[in-house]
């Protein structure tokens, strides 16, 4: 019986590791890139690296200031540095 025991276990952390969609996830095909200008808060926190309150302040800036011209204009995000924009960078892309 001790056998069923690790596949209980391995069977658990795949679970936990599962990353929460939110409901929002299985409208956007994997691969696709968003637009910081456009995408939703839910959008946004599909993004590994971006949570609610990054998604806010992201949300915040570009109605507040205007759209983002480039990537790197999400560095004047706060909370958004030179590693978190490295980390976010291959799940964005501008569209014109």
């Amino acid at each position: 019986m001790s056998s069923t025991e690790p596949e209980a276990a391995v069977d658990a952390e795949e679970k936990q590791g599962a990353p929460s969609t939110g409901g929002a996830v299985g409208e956007e095909p994997v691969g696709q890139l968003l637009d910081p200008n456009t995408a939703t808060n839910e959008e946004l926190q599909t993004i590994p690296g971006i949570g609610p309150v990054l998604a806010a302040r992201i949300i915040e800036y570009r109605e507040t200031v205007g759209k983002f011209r480039s990537i790197e204009d999400l560095l004047a995000v706060k909370g958004i540095g030179e590693k978190t924009l490295a980390k976010i960078r291959p799940y964005l892309e501008i569209k014109e």
